[in-house]
């Protein structure tokens, strides 16, 4: 018997293990088997998107089409259908068998070489242009060149006959799938995934962490709303990313103590998709009255919610809104609206979108900021360490901690990540750590059928494939908000229409995506534009997903941030269908052998890559839209950058380059330039003029004789936002600068002139070039520099109307003499910012800026202009800034009584200055926060009545003169009290 044990121990666990190593096989299996039904749902976008992208440009009348119009009709014919078989395919992907899989990724690789054969196609037609344009070729050169139109337009046959062969092999092969053609009418159906809540605590729910004084202001905020004498229910939204905590944070509220006295009854719904109010309103009466729930009508339920309601403060909570439609929430709030005595009552709403929260929100919206990895470990050890278990050792916490960064903030992912350690040995959490979260189990993932539900809100193909782009370089790290649209521009994911430019439209896309929390931390300029934004690392995942889910390993299309070593293991098929090639910076690489390579890139990124040139090979890369070369070493450019006639984009901030070849006035399609104006003096461009499609360029510099001329701006009255212009000394007269035509040019929002600061004397054309420099009325900001005129143009000071001028600035203007009152008032009705900055000789202001709110006077040897200003016609000043100006004994009278809202006020360097105001009286400065007094030596005193209650900075310095401070009691918010210089 010991024998036969002995032989069959061995064999037992030869077959354990056997089966262990099974069982593993399986589980990785189901594990792809999981993605795989994960990838299939998002199976048809991108061959949508790249279709609608060739319809487009195969429905558009080309010039040289003779010799392939009847090939091209047929693509069009086969393009239709294609796109109709689609929608029937799209209608399917849930349960997309791989056959139909494999059908549709067939059709984007055959819809990408047609968008490359047409792209090619444009590119020629571009090139004609240009050639026509330089006159540079003779009949004779053009026949026998690779362009001569004869080959180009047989090689264009072949390859258009050969992508409609291919799509009528697909078409067959969709009858043999069983796929057929739906039309647009057939195809509104809504898959959207719809999620059920309800108020009661889940088991992961009951120990919320980092919301405590969130909740604590949110109680407060409802409690004190009761001060509402309306019968107008106000309407808080507590808005944020998928999976922050928003319900979580709805339920704490829904049963918190405070709330559970102060209201008489209390409604969770659960809204979500779609959003229908007679079911809203249905669910409420349900909530209130089970034994209601079967009434049907509309008109029926709102009478018995009158009767329910009646006399009672409520709160209703709406979760899970998606609704951004005005009639439908005006349509739902009139129906409550009509029961009486509910003064007091609350509403609200929680929603991923920011569109929606604009269309409900009455009270001061809460956003959900990010938990930090602290918080996350507290939330992810609660879920991970049953109660009673040993304590974790240094390591499992280390482990623990690391994972916990994986959260990005997010409490559900928290949640998910601590359920998946409870379940595995302390042995197994390193995996967690570094497997992705989409590769998470599916059973236990929440966050994926959260995360899904945002993305199939994006309605648009096109949408969809901007968001998914977002992957190749949104990564921990922000981003100009213009630069991500000009590279979905490049890609060719916006289409241009009639009456909407591609910048719009990606603009458009912008603010959904930012609206449904797929951007964050926003930067904003000085009009409150948003210029950069983040992706959050959980969302960044989720377009990584879905941009994966639609490519296989031998079939890349992006590279983001890769070092050039791993272009090697990348195979060549592929490479040559690279769209987008971001590399590393500061690596060294070579790039001559690179380029021959990349037929078809769009993108090209070599932002801080130490590099000394670019090859010549670069005019070789026919399709390229976007140039980013931006702090290289490069000093020059190549000629054959003029080859370039598709590009867009061309960034290349901080080169210091010897000079721009005079090649690229050939880049015609050119619509976004960003250059160093302190690297570009002398050597602008030659030839820009030519670039009519040229919508941003930083500045322009007027150069002398041979240099671009001020008249090269005539023809781009494309241009918006930002311009400023450089010597303008070298302009010789009116005439001259009127050629700029800067009137014409309505799209631009702010305008810098520039004189330079020392030139020879004797050209006193200041006033001439000026007002031949006419702005357009749409001009929101305007600074003129360095100007030596003795009068501002009349389209300052006489009958000229800037009705969206927000910000004004005179500065160095050494020589002005007057700015008078404007002939039409108000001249300056939006003015709200302006600064007259060592304007010394200057003694005459208008009076009447209706609505202006930051002041800024520097280094004037008159206070007469500061009289006129301040007169008692301002009464929305908020910031007063007042510095060096002589004769300047106190404020003018009113100003201070006048401006309730007045927050900062600093006067520095007046020597005159006695007081601060003779009308100072008790309770007139109430709002301000900020008083800065410094280097006043004739200040004697600081009046009694200037007890502002809200003041948080008093600094008084070198007012040697000072006999009194009146520091009362009533200062009690001050935070920094500083007196110097004073005995």
């Amino acid at each position: 018997m010991r024998n036969s044990a002995e032989r069959i121990v061995p064999i037992y666990r030869e077959a354990c293990a056997s089966l262990s190593r099974v069982m593993i096989q399986l589980r990785k299996i189901t594990k792809v088997a999981s993605i795989e039904r994960k990838m299939a749902e998002f199976l048809t976008f991108a061959a949508q998107g790249i279709l609608t992208r060739v319809a487009l440009l195969a429905e558009q009348n080309f010039s040289l089409l003779w010799g392939f119009k009847g090939e091209l009709q047929i693509l069009r014919d086969s393009l239709s259908l294609i796109q109709a078989m689609l929608r029937d395919a799209e209608q399917r992907q849930d349960r997309a068998p791989e056959v139909l899989k494999i059908w549709v990724k067939k059709l984007e690789d055959i819809a990408h070489d047609a968008d490359d054969v047409l792209d090619k196609y444009e590119y020629e037609v571009l090139r004609r242009k240009v050639v026509l344009q330089n006159q540079m070729y003779k009949k004779v050169q053009n026949f026998y060149s690779l362009h001569n139109p004869l080959a180009f337009r047989v090689n264009m046959a072949h390859k258009i006959k050969k992508i409609n062969l291919s799509l009528v092999n697909l078409k067959n092969e969709a009858a043999s799938i069983g796929l057929v053609s739906l039309d647009t009418t057939s195809h509104d159906i809504d898959a959207r995934v719809d999620r059920e809540t309800d108020s009661n605590f889940q088991i992961d729910e009951n120990n919320i962490i980092g919301r405590g004084e969130l909740l604590s202001v949110i109680v407060k905020t409802l409690i004190d709303s009761n001060n509402n004498l309306e019968n107008t229910p106000s309407v808080m939204a507590i808005v944020g990313l998928a999976g922050i905590g928003k319900t979580t944070l709805a339920k704490s509220v829904y049963h918190d103590c405070q709330i559970d006295t102060h209201f008489h009854t209390k409604i969770w719904i659960c809204v979500s998709i779609p959003f229908e109010v007679k079911a809203i309103l249905s669910g409420i009466l349900e909530s209130l009255k089970p034994e209601k729930a079967g009434i049907k009508g509309k008109d029926a339920i709102c009478k018995n919610l009158q009767e329910d309601l009646k006399g009672k403060r409520y709160l209703l909570i709406l979760d899970d809104v998606w609704n951004d439609n005005p009639q439908k929430w005006d349509d739902l709030m009139s129906c409550l609206l009509k029961v009486n005595d509910t003064r007091g009552s609350n509403i609200i709403v929680t929603t991923r979108s920011d569109r929606a929260a604009k269309v409900v929100e009455t009270l001061p919206r809460c956003d959900m900021r990010k938990l930090s990895d602290n918080e996350c470990w507290l939330i992810l050890k609660d879920k991970a360490v049953p109660f009673g278990s040993a304590p974790m050792s240094k390591e499992q916490e280390l482990t623990g901690r690391k994972i916990a960064k994986k959260c990005g903030g997010v409490p559900l992912v928290a949640k998910v990540l601590g359920s998946i350690m409870r379940s595995k040995n302390s042995d197994e959490w390193s995996a967690i750590e570094e497997s992705t979260l989409w590769e998470l189990p599916e059973e236990e993932n929440r966050i994926f059928s959260v995360m899904k539900l945002s993305f199939d809100e994006l309605k648009s193909p096109s949408l969809k494939q901007c968001f998914a782009y977002c992957s190749v370089f949104m990564k921990g790290f922000k981003i100009e908000k213009n630069d991500l649209i000009q590279l979905w521009m490049a890609q060719g994911l916006l289409h241009p229409s009639p009456n909407r430019e591609m910048e719009d439209t990606g603009n458009a896309y912008f603010n959904i995506l930012l609206e449904n929390s797929f951007f964050q931390d926003v930067t904003k300029d000085e009009f409150g534009v948003i210029t950069h934004c983040k992706m959050h690392d959980l969302v960044h995942d989720l377009a990584e997903h879905v941009s994966k889910s639609k490519s296989n390993s031998n079939d890349i299309r992006h590279v983001g941030h890769i070092h050039t070593s791993v272009l090697q293991s990348i195979p060549k098929r592929s490479v040559q269908k690279l769209h987008s090639f971001f590399l590393n910076p500061y690596f060294q690489v070579v790039l001559d052998n690179i380029f021959p390579s990349f037929r078809c890139l769009r993108v090209l990124n070599l932002y801080m890559v130490n590099i000394l040139k670019l090859p010549i090979s670069i005019g070789d890369l026919l399709h390229l839209r976007y140039l980013e070369i931006s702090r290289t070493q490069i000093t020059t450019l190549p000629k054959s950058i003029g080859k370039l006639y598709n590009l867009q984009t061309l960034r290349m901030y901080g080169l210091k380059l010897i000079k721009f070849p005079k090649e690229m006035r050939n880049l015609i399609s050119l619509r976004h330039v960003k250059f160093d104006a302190r690297l570009c003096f002398n050597k602008f461009p030659v030839g820009i003029g030519r670039l009519t499609n040229l919508q941003s360029i930083p500045f322009f510099i007027v150069g002398q004789k041979g240099s671009p001329g001020i008249e090269e701006l005539a023809s781009l009255n494309q241009l918006k936002g930002n311009l400023s212009i450089y010597h303008l000394e070298l302009v010789k007269d009116g005439d001259e600068a009127k050629k700029a035509n800067l009137v014409e040019k309505t799209r631009i929002r702010k305008l810098s002139f520039e004189w330079a600061k020392y030139w020879p004397p004797g050209n006193k054309h200041d006033e001439d070039v000026l007002e031949g420099l006419k702005p357009p009325p749409q001009l929101e900001c305007l600074e003129i520099n360095n100007f030596m005129g003795d009068n501002l143009p009349s389209w300052i000071e006489t009958n000229a109307l800037f009705p969206a001028l927000k910000t004004l600035s005179i500065i160095e203007a050494s020589n002005l003499l007057q700015w008078m009152e404007a002939e039409v008032l108000p001249a300056f009705p939006c003015l709200e910012e302006l600064s007259l900055l060592h304007c010394r000789q200057l003694t005459i202001a208008p009076s009447h800026f209706p609505s202006l709110r930051r002041l800024v006077i520097e280094h004037m040897d008159s206070c007469n202009p500061i009289a006129s200003i301040l007169s008692n016609r301002l009464t929305t000043l908020t910031s007063l800034t007042i510095m060096n100006v002589k004769g300047l004994t106190s404020l003018p009278d009113g100003t201070l009584s006048n401006n309730k809202n007045l927050a900062y006020l600093e006067i520095r360097s007046c020597q005159d200055l006695t007081s601060i105001g003779p009308d100072v009286l008790m309770g007139c400065c109430t709002a301000l926060r900020s008083l800065n007094i410094s280097k006043c030596p004739n200040l004697r005193y600081l009046p009694e009545g200037l007890h502002p209650q809200c003041l948080k900075q008093l600094i008084i310095d070198n007012c040697e003169s000072l006999e009194f401070i009146p520091i009362a009691e009533g200062l009690t918010s001050l935070q920094e009290l500083s007196i110097l210089g004073w005995s």
